[in-house]
C-alpha cells in the first residue's frame, strides 16, 4: 500500500501558510500582546487549515451535487437569524449552538457562488434572459437579508460573489451596461432611503474632517497609522495607535493600519503582492478548470476573495468608505476563517482533481 497523497496545491498551500504565519505576529502586536487572543486565532487557523485539507479530497462532481442544498440550509439559517439570533452590540447576525455562536452568513458567500455555478452551468452558457433573472433573485434575497441584520459587509461580499459568478457565465453587454445605467439614476433615490449613519460613512470618504471626533474619528486614525509607519514602519510591537488605544478594531477591521505602521510602505506592498499571488494562483486555477461548474465556482471564489481584501485595504486607507470587511486571514475572527478556508478547499479540489498535467 502506498503513500497517502494529500490533495493540495502546493504554491497556493504555502501562500496560505505564509499569510498565517503574518497574521499571528500582527495580532499579537494589535492585541497588545494579548497571549490568549493570539492563541485563539492559531487554534482557529489550525482549524482552518484542517477544512481547507478535508475538502479539498472532495470530488467537485460531489461539490455539484450538494451546492442547493448548501445554498437552501444557509438560506434557512439567515431566515432563522432574523427570527431568533442573538443581539450584539446592536445587531442580530448570530445564531447559538450551545456554548458555540456563528454567523450563518458567512455560508453564503461559499453557498451563493456555489447554487449559482450548479445551476447556470447545468443550462448551458452564455445562459438565457430567464435563468440570469433567477440568479438575480437568488444573489438579492440572501443580500437583503444580511443587510437587514444589519451586516452591509458581509451582505456586499455575498452579492459580490453572486455577480461575479454571473459575470464569468457571460452576462450580455447590453444587460451589464442597462444595469449601470439604472444603479445610476436610482443613486438619488438611495440617498433618500438610507440611514444618517450610512449617509455619514459616505460622506466621511470626502471629508473625514468634518467630523473628527464622530464619523471621521476611525479613518483619521488609520491613516495617521499607515503615515506614521513612514518607509520602513516603527518596527514590530512599535505601534502607538494601536497599544495606546487611538485606532478603533485594531485586531479586526483595522489590523492593516497596525501592520502598515509596524512594517511601513515595504510591508504594505509585499502584503498586497501576497494577497495578490493567493488571488492570481486562484484565478489561475479557474482559467485551468475543465467544466463550466468548476470555472464558474472557481472564478466566483477567487474574485470575491480579491474584492474581500481590496475593500478592506481601501477602507483602512480611506480610498473606501467604512462597511465592515475585515481582512481575509488577518483579522481576528471565527466563521469567516472557517468559510474561507473551505473556499480555499474547493480551489484545490478543482485544481488537484484535474485529468491532466497540474500546472
Amino acid at each position: 500500500m502506498g503513500p497517502i497523497r494529500w490533495r493540495v496545491d502546493k504554491p497556493l498551500l504555502y501562500a496560505l501558510l505564509l499569510l498565517a504565519a503574518l497574521s499571528l505576529v500582527v495580532l499579537y502586536s494589535a492585541s497588545a500582546k494579548d497571549v490568549n487572543v493570539t492563541i485563539s486565532h492559531f487554534v482557529r487557523l489550525l482549524l482552518g487549515f484542517a477544512v481547507l485539507i478535508g475538502v479539498a479530497q472532495v470530488r467537485p462532481e460531489l461539490l455539484e451535487r450538494v451546492a442547493p442544498w448548501v445554498f437552501g440550509v444557509g438560506l434557512f439559517l439567515l431566515v432563522a437569524v432574523l427570527g431568533a439570533g442573538a443581539i450584539s452590540k446592536g445587531a442580530q447576525r448570530w445564531l447559538g449552538l450551545g456554548p458555540l455562536r456563528f454567523q450563518p452568513s458567512e455560508i453564503m458567500k461559499l453557498g451563493l457562488p456555489l447554487a449559482l455555478a450548479w445551476y447556470l452551468s447545468r443550462g448551458g452558457l452564455p445562459p438565457s434572459w430567464l435563468r440570469i433573472g433567477v440568479a438575480l433573485v437568488a444573489t438579492v434575497a440572501p443580500a437583503l437579508m444580511i443587510a437587514k441584520q444589519p451586516d452591509h459587509g458581509t451582505a456586499l461580499l455575498v452579492a459580490a460573489s453572486g455577480l461575479f459568478v454571473l459575470f464569468l457565465a457571460g452576462l450580455p453587454k447590453r444587460l451589464i451596461a442597462i444595469a449601470l445605467i439604472a444603479v445610476a439614476a436610482a443613486t438619488p433615490i438611495l440617498w433618500g432611503h438610507m440611514h444618517d449613519y450610512q449617509r455619514n460613512r459616505i460622506l466621511t470618504l470626502f471629508d473625514a474632517d468634518a467630523d473628527p471626533l464622530g464619523t471621521g474619528y476611525h479613518t483619521i486614525q488609520s491613516m495617521i497609522a499607515l503615515g506614521s509607519g513612514g518607509f520602513y514602519g516603527k518596527g514590530w510591537l512599535n505601534s502607538s495607535q494601536a497599544h495606546l488605544e487611538y485606532l478603533p478594531e485594531s485586531s479586526t477591521d483595522f489590523i492593516f493600519a497596525v501592520f502598515g505602521e509596524e512594517f511601513g510602505l515595504i510591508g504594505i506592498l509585499l502584503a498586497i503582492a501576497l494577497y495578490g499571488f493567493i488571488a492570481g494562483r486562484s484565478l489561475l486555477i479557474a482559467f485551468y478548470a475543465q467544466d463550466s461548474f468548476s470555472r464558474l465556482l472557481a472564478g466566483g471564489l477567487a474574485l470575491g476573495f480579491f474584492v474581500q481584501f481590496f475593500v478592506n485595504i481601501g477602507m483602512v486607507a480611506g480610498i473606501l468608505p467604512v462597511v465592515g470587511v475585515p481582512l481575509p486571514m488577518m483579522s481576528y475572527g471565527g466563521t469567516s476563517i472557517l468559510t474561507l478556508m473551505a473556499g480555499f478547499g474547493m480551489l484545490m479540489s478543482i485544481q488537484t482533481h484535474r485529468k491532466i498535467v497540474e500546472f
